[in-house]
């Protein structure tokens, strides 16, 4: 989705409701003669308040400036006739078809569902398949070819010959002649429906009978079956990889900051310190919590759900983003059903599971708006269509005077012969290829009814659910905004180098280092041992001699670091004196809202004195600014453009 969490949580909450009773309704502002309600503005206004950041713009008379500029682009957009654009067209209708979803599943499959799938959820299944292809669309014939052999194969495994050798053998499931048909452990959600659900109702140490999916027919072999475990909550230490560190440094540095825990350290401070996981470092390097599967890092999550006891401390482990350590802050008691219900919800429109639904919302369509059926349309259009539809270049010639007659009626709305040809022009470019015409069209059929039946039904539920109208204005309006802005700012902007360069020199000001020192900083828990780094840096000791002095291959009493750093920056304690030379030693244990004991000894080398940045060093922010100022320059000519009368005794 192209919509970023800012258009999300502002230009979507506009809402523009405009329903019944518009001649009772106090007008509070036109633009170019057309109204915009009081309600409406009063209903935006309480909707958005809590967003609303500047203090100054949370009174209505301020934030009437928002929803003003708000309403002047909706306008803008429909001046620029964006709304006609075929993108927008897409976008808005993928958006409408998600949103009428809500209102269209039906709720007992639905719950039936959703048991299903939570129980599916509690277990993890490790399973190898032997898969023979056969396309959705393929000849009955070709079909039973491919059955009869997995059948024979089948017979096979289950009279005792290796089910992964036969894998190897027969299988045409890329690399299966290596994997052996290897699935590894899955659980619910993690295959495609028919599949999970053979896989599922066969024991362990049993081989399925032959199921098909769009792939092809499976046999499945069930190797185990294990409980999933519990979601945990962890903090975590690491050490990137990247082009300055390479793996044995990472490795190094991590099992020195391992040692330190275990000399009693507590591990917050020491993420917070060392930690180069910046999304987690300032909160002691607590992760989100998370389950099976959640992470994109295998060893991590092993690791993580392998530590028993709140307080337990991983080993060093790799994974692809650095070396890590790993405390185990909580084991989370699993979700009971009710908990679990709205991601659930979520999981079953988004997968193959919602055919089911979408079945039965269809017979419940057809019952309640009285759909009848008038003709079958295929044996006619087995003969009006021709063989250039296998290859998506069928044209439909409109000639024939059965296209007017009626297919189905769905309430007082009535589906020709001549709706399904239309159809299927159109339907061919976006189909998938079909080897057999007569499948085919069935198989458009099936998808020209089901279109039918939902775009009836969105009509209706327009007109009869007032909530699911207002929800459609504010996508629509969403959209608009997002597309406009695109078109008309954040776009030209990317190329306007020129515009941005001059917008960079006259605000240089805005976009300048702080005060930075260039040194050596030493931390340990230890104030002796901070005295005497102290005392050896004040004698020019190098950074391998005072670890060398300090540590040992079991402990790690003292990390250093080195480099350029702003006076601000939560390496450097909070009241770090900026002079050259040896600093005092900091008792930052409080700052950092320590348990344990920290202590720190700068070394400046040098300052470096307050200095504007390059352009290469700032662009990103500068780009940012420079699109908020020409929205408020381009804001400036709308406002121009357009006659905005604001009834000032409504306001009041």
């Amino acid at each position: 989705m192209k919509l970023s969490t800012f258009f999300v949580t502002f230009f979507v909450s506009f809402t523009t409701l405009t329903f019944s009773q518009k001649a009772e309704k106090k007008i509070l502002l036109t633009i170019d003669d057309e109204p915009v309600y009081f309600d409406e503005f009063t209903r935006v206004y309480e909707k958005n308040l809590d967003m609303v950041q500047d203090e100054n713009q949370k009174s209505k008379e301020a934030y009437l400036d928002l929803f003003v500029n708000y309403k002047l682009k909706i306008k803008e957009a429909h001046t620029q006739e964006l709304h006609k654009n075929p993108t927008f067209i897409k976008e808005f209708s993928s958006y409408r078809n998600q949103l009428a979803q809500n209102y269209l599943y039906d709720q007992e499959i639905t719950e039936d569902l959703i048991v299903e799938g939570y129980e599916r959820l509690q277990e993890e299944l490790n399973a190898n398949h032997i898969l023979l292809r056969v396309a959705p669309d393929a000849h009955p014939k070709d079909t039973l070819e491919a059955y009869n052999k997995l059948k024979a194969i089948l017979d096979r495994a289950r009279n005792g010959e290796d089910f992964v050798e036969l894998a190897k053998n027969y299988s045409e499931e890329p690399n299966a002649s290596e994997r052996g048909g290897a699935l590894g452990y899955f659980k619910g959600f993690g295959m495609v429906y028919p599949f999970e659900t053979v896989a599922y109702n066969t024991p362990v140490g049993e081989i399925s009978e032959i199921v098909r999916t769009q792939y092809g027919y499976h046999i499945i072999k069930i190797n185990d079956r294990r409980e999933v475990p519990e979601e945990v909550t962890v903090a975590h230490i690491m050490i990137a990889l990247n082009e300055n560190v390479n793996d044995p440094e990472a490795k190094n540095r991590i099992n020195d900051i391992l040692k330190r825990v275990k000399q009693g350290e507590d591990f917050g401070d020491l993420a917070r310190q060392f930690s180069e996981d910046t999304g987690t470092a300032k909160n002691g390097g607590q992760l989100n919590r998370f389950g099976s599967g959640r992470l994109n890092a295998p060893n991590f999550e092993e690791a993580a759900f392998s530590l028993k006891n709140p307080g337990d401390i991983s080993d060093p482990v790799k994974t692809s983003f650095g070396w890590h350590i790993i405390k185990l802050i909580e084991r989370h008691p699993k979700t009971t059903l009710d908990e679990s219900r709205e991601e659930l919800l979520k999981k079953i429109k988004s997968t193959d599971r919602s055919k089911v639904i979408i079945a039965s919302v269809n017979d419940r369509i057809k019952e309640k708006y009285n759909f009848e059926k008038i003709e079958d349309p295929l044996p006619f259009f087995n003969t009006y269509v021709t063989d250039s539809l296998l290859k998506r270049k069928w044209k439909n010639p409109s000639v024939h005077p059965k296209l007017k007659q009626t297919i189905f009626k769905i309430g007082q709305e009535q589906y020709t012969f001549g709706d399904f040809a239309n159809f299927i022009e159109s339907y061919q470019k976006q189909s998938r290829a079909f080897q057999d015409l007569d499948l085919l069209l069935k198989e458009y059929y099936k998808e020209f009814e089901k279109e039918k039946l939902d775009e009836f039904y969105k009509i209706s539920l327009e007109l009869e659910n007032e909530e699911y109208s207002n929800l459609i204005s504010e996508y629509r309006d969403g959209l608009l905004i997002y597309d406009l802005m695109q078109k008309n700012i954040w776009e030209p902007s990317k190329t306007d180098t020129i515009g941005m360069t001059t917008f960079f020199e006259n605000n240089r000001d805005s976009y300048a280092w702080k005060t930075r020192v260039e040194g050596l900083i030493a931390s340990t828990a230890s104030k002796k041992i901070a005295n005497q780094i102290k005392k050896m840096l004040k004698n020019k000791a190098t950074a391998e001699e005072i670890k060398s002095n300090f540590n040992t291959e079991e402990v790690v009493n003292v990390i250093i670091t080195e480099g350029v750093y702003e006076i601000e920056n939560s390496i450097l304690p909070s009241n770090f004196k900026t002079s050259k030379g040896v600093s005092k030693v900091y008792d930052v244990s409080t700052e950092k809202s320590t348990n344990s004991s920290q202590f720190i000894v700068v070394d400046v080398e040098d300052i470096i004195p307050q200095t504007v940045k390059d352009l290469d060093e700032v662009r990103g922010r500068v780009m940012s600014d420079y699109q908020a100022h020409l929205e408020k320059e381009w804001m400036k000519e709308l406002l121009k453009k357009y006659n905005v009368v604001i009834d000032k005794s409504v306001m009041n």
